[in-house]
């Protein structure tokens, strides 16, 4: 199930590789005792860069929507997954409603809902659909791209429950990610559990929070291991009150980019690195796949195509956003044939269940790949985090190179656990 890859690992990447194989025991026990006190999120997907001297997530998505891109072969993975995560919340549950986007017209959006209910459905449960958009207000039959259906129901609200006709669930699982903001219809339903919780949804979550969790996770982590937690880290920033249309605020945002670059130029300059960093602006809060800018220099920002600055501050709901995260830019140094790639490791609970390559024929090394055009190559991770080969020369051996990436993407899964319960009203309110 391996793709045709072509990968540049060198440097830090194989001190890394050997260091994390050589820490197998000690890794794998300092997660176990890290999922004893927190829990994990429902599900994530985390997009990981290889830039050959570093490997780093980029982003954690929290409503993972392209389960259809996994191999078939994680099939078995995923659903021994969702039986333990919902045993742990709901042991009795015969019944799981799945809440989709407001635009169900994508057919590979569709095939990830059936993907989806293929899951649960085999680890037990009942499944259908219920929409929270207004547009649906009778049963709808949706066409999938095997030539199957789904049927797509609107909601009925009881004072504190979800329900669709003669269908009462216990567990409601949360495939939007609110970005349009959180209904009505979702508050105050303490009798049935809601995963991923409203507070995982745009309206509330912000991407350097995350970052700022996985920072401190990885300084933890890398001290472990004896190493630079840069290695695997990206430098951020954060500014607030940025009006990209006007230009009030820019100077701001300039001084957060320039200072992101600075540190990275220091970093690359310890490690004998002969690049030139760069560095992105992204919607603190903004959905996968919105616009993200690529910056050499701070200068460049004021002489942005007006439209990229509309692509970076609009959601694809129409709404308008003022803080943005500056993240270093890591470059991939993978390809698939001649065309860059990125790994997206795909997590249920507190398990990796599979992962697909990214890629984009028309992208270079450096740009965001989560862009119309791009091609998904599945990928199966069993044997990659089951049995890596601790004796194989660091580098060379593609079960090494995944449970590096898992590895990464559990310490972002992990990460947005601790977001996760910073950002929890309830406990806000305890406290």
């Amino acid at each position: 199930m391996v793709p045709h890859l072509v990968t540049a690992l060198e440097g830090p990447i194989n001190e890394l590789e050997q260091r994390i194989l050589e820490s197998m025991s000690a890794i794998e026990r300092w997660f176990r005792l890290e999922w004893m006190e927190h829990t994990p999120a429902f599900y994530a997907s985390v997009d990981v860069r290889n830039a050959g001297f570093k490997l780093a997530p980029m982003d954690t998505h929290l409503f993972p929507s392209q389960w259809n891109q996994l191999s078939a072969d994680m099939l078995p993975l995923a659903v021994q997954a969702g039986m333990a995560a919902i045993e742990k919340i709901c042991p009795e549950a015969k019944n799981l409603l799945l809440v989709p986007e407001n635009d169900t017209s994508d057919p590979l959006y569709l095939a990830n809902l059936a993907q989806l209910a293929r899951i649960f459905n085999m680890a037990g449960l009942n499944v259908r659909l219920g929409s929270i958009s207004n547009d649906v207000k009778a049963p709808t039959t949706l066409a999938l791209p095997d030539g199957g259906t789904m049927a797509l129901e609107p909601l009925i609200r009881s004072p504190h429950r979800l329900l669709l006709p003669d269908f009462d669930p216990c567990t409601i699982l949360l495939n939007n990610d609110l970005s349009a903001g959180i209904p009505g219809i979702l508050e105050e339903l303490h009798e049935q559990y809601l995963l991923p919780p409203v507070h995982a949804g745009w309206p509330i979550r912000r991407k350097t929070h995350h970052a700022k969790a996985y920072e401190e996770l990885a300084k933890r982590f890398a001290k472990m291991l004896g190493m630079d937690h840069w290695l695997i880290t990206p430098a951020h920033a954060v500014t607030a009150d940025v009006d990209l249309t006007t230009g009030n605020g820019l100077d701001a945002l300039q001084a957060q980019v320039d200072a992101v670059l600075t540190k990275t130029r220091r970093k690359y300059k310890e490690y004998g690195i002969h690049e030139k960093p760069f560095a992105l602006v992204k919607a603190d809060n903004g959905s996968p796949g919105m616009g993200v800018l690529s910056l050499r220099d701070a200068k460049e920002l004021s002489s942005a195509p007006a439209e990229a600055l509309r692509g970076l501050a609009t959601t694809k709901s129409g709404q308008t956003l003022t803080q943005f995260m500056v993240q270093e830019g890591v470059a991939t140094r993978e390809r698939i044939d001649a065309a860059p790639a990125e790994p997206v490791v795909y997590t249920m609970d507190r398990y990796v269940v599979g992962g697909f390559y990214r890629t984009h024929d028309a992208c270079g090394p450096e740009d965001h790949l989560n862009t119309t055009g791009a091609r998904c190559v599945p990928l199966a991770f069993e044997q990659s985090v089951q049995l890596p080969q601790p004796g194989m020369q660091p580098g060379v051996n593609a079960p090494n190179r995944f449970y590096m990436y898992g590895v990464v993407a559990r310490l972002a899964m992990l990460a947005s656990s601790y977001e996760l319960e910073a950002t929890d009203p309830e406990m806000e309110i305890s406290d």
